[in-house]
């Protein structure tokens, strides 16, 4: 099937249909070809018509935390001393791009999530 830019909740609808039948295309083949093109028509879509929630970023590493059974304790190696990790989880003081790095990596986050909305 010939593609092009989806501008309707209809071709859009049909797109995710489509790239689900092929989801699992050999490499090199045609479907293989089409399935990277529906990907690419089907994330502009979203990005023209759908935005995500601002996430707060403390929240998700409370979440984290909570899901690892961590205590403030536990992120002094990573922060640096008790006072300072307090500081940060209670919004006094900012994530410095050293401590977002640290973090990232501990929790395995994605980098994007330390960015400011835009």
């Amino acid at each position: 099937m010939n593609w092009k830019v989806l501008n309707s909740e209809n071709d859009y609808n049909k797109a995710n249909k489509r790239l689900m039948e092929i989801f699992h295309a050999e490499p090199n083949s045609p479907e293989y070809d089409e399935l990277g093109v529906l990907i690419l028509l089907i994330k502009d879509y979203d990005e023209r018509h759908y935005s995500l929630p601002a996430v707060d970023i403390l929240e998700v590493i409370k979440e984290k935390m909570k899901e690892k059974g961590l205590r403030n304790k536990d992120l002094e190696p990573i922060i640096g001393s008790k006072g300072y990790v307090s500081s940060i989880l209670s919004e006094r003081r900012k994530i410095t791009l050293k401590i977002a790095g640290r973090l990232k990596d501990y929790f395995k986050l994605p980098a994007e999530i330390f960015l400011p909305a835009s």
